[in-house]
């Protein structure tokens, strides 16, 4: 016999009753909500100006892939060949120093040195470095016994988009401190990077450096690209805003470059493999600052106004690749003779010696280094099977 049922029963049956038409009712208007949300959607890309632009796009990306063009690098790197590969540009030291190198791991990269100098004025007496290195990650931190310290991270997120982020801490009154932020995206014909040097952006102004700049193959030997640098010091100045240009044009075994930049300089470079085992460049630096019609001329340059300005410098260098060691050597039209001699005595050892004779100054550099690097055997045979193993993003 079913027992009569209670006014509090009968409420709490009318409350689920209504419960669940209401929850029906949320169910099918979400539903509805989500059918218009979708058609709207699809409206957006299924009108005809959207599969028109798509179509256009998809034809232009086909017929620029048949063209088959390279990828012609960065604009920073835009005469590398040259500037890196032959001159002596920030391998000139004077003194004595000594670098000794461990390696414990190869794959993960894993390294420690410790660089001693002495009668340098640009090395520090001792400075102590670590790095660690893999497909996706870089990392690299110094620190030395002026108690600078320097540190980078860089990290890959695709094989063709690379983060780039440095610092540098100096200490005492000429010392400061400096972050940069970089972003590279590599194309298979162009180069594009986006860079901010100590950005700061809680005053009621932007400040800071910011670089953006672009390297496009127009051919399969021609290279053409821009740079554009916006800076603002500190909140009360105002912005100072400047543009660069930048062309690469690489032959058979022969590479030339010409930037021209906002200062109203003009930077050109040419280089060329003379055979395998010797290579050969000229290097040229035109400066008109404060001229008629040049970048600066009715004001200053970017970074501050000056005088007028009408200089060059040429440089011509050239290296040569011995079976165990290399020998570079330089002059330029300031009177400087540069030598950079790289010798292997010892599969872990390396001699270096330069020397820099100034003409005009009647000053003279010698430097004398020792570089020894130090792994096991089981880090070599490592070293051996990793050859084909995706680099750090340096």
């Amino acid at each position: 016999m079913t027992s009569p049922q209670t006014p509090t029963d009968f409420a709490a049956e009318s409350i689920a009753q209504t419960s669940n038409f209401a929850r029906e009712k949320s169910t099918v208007a979400i539903e509805k909500g989500s059918s218009a949300l979708g058609g709207s959607l699809d409206f957006l890309s299924q009108n005809a100006i959207s599969r028109s632009l798509s179509n256009s796009y998809n034809y232009f990306q086909s017929r620029r892939e048949a063209l088959g063009l390279p990828n012609p690098g960065t604009v920073d790197n835009i005469a590398s060949e040259l500037s890196r590969g032959v001159l002596l540009t920030n391998l000139i030291f004077s003194g004595l120093r000594a670098d000794l190198t461990k390696t414990t791991s190869v794959n993960p990269l894993f390294q420690v040195s410790h660089a001693f100098s002495q009668g340098s004025q640009q090395l520090p007496p001792y400075a102590f470095a670590a790095i660690y290195g893999s497909s996706k990650v870089f990392m690299q931190a110094t620190l030395d016994s002026d108690r600078s310290l320097q540190g980078r991270f860089n990290y890959r997120w695709n094989p063709s988009f690379v983060t780039k982020t440095s610092t540098q801490i100096a200490p005492g009154a000429t010392g400061g401190a400096m972050i940069s932020i970089e972003n590279d995206y590599t194309g298979l014909d162009f180069s594009a990077s986006l860079k901010a040097v100590n950005p700061w952006l809680f005053d009621d102004r932007l400040t800071g450096i910011y670089i953006a700049s672009y390297l496009q193959s127009v051919t399969p030997r021609l290279a053409l690209g821009l740079e554009a640098v916006w800076q603002r010091a500190n909140a009360s100045e105002g912005p100072q805003a400047a543009v660069s240009y930048a062309a690469r044009y690489k032959g058979d075994d022969w590479i030339g470059s010409m930037q021209y930049l906002a200062s109203g300089a003009v930077q050109t470079s040419y280089w060329r493999r003379l055979t395998e085992k010797v290579e050969a460049g000229v290097d040229l630096n035109l400066q008109f600052t404060g001229l008629s019609g040049a970048p600066g001329g009715g004001g200053g340059a970017m970074m501050g106004a000056g005088g007028a300005k009408r200089e060059g410098v040429a440089t011509l260098g050239a290296k040569y690749d011995f079976r165990a060691s290399s020998f570079r050597a330089q002059v330029d039209s300031q009177g400087k003779l540069g030598c950079l001699l790289e010798k292997r005595v010892a599969n872990p050892v390396q001699i270096t010696f330069a020397g820099e004779l100034d003409h005009v100054k009647n000053q003279a550099k010698i430097g004398l280094g020792v570089s020894i690097e130090a792994a096991g055997e089981e880090v070599m045979a490592e070293q051996e099977k990793a050859q084909n193993a995706p680099t750090p993003p340096f």
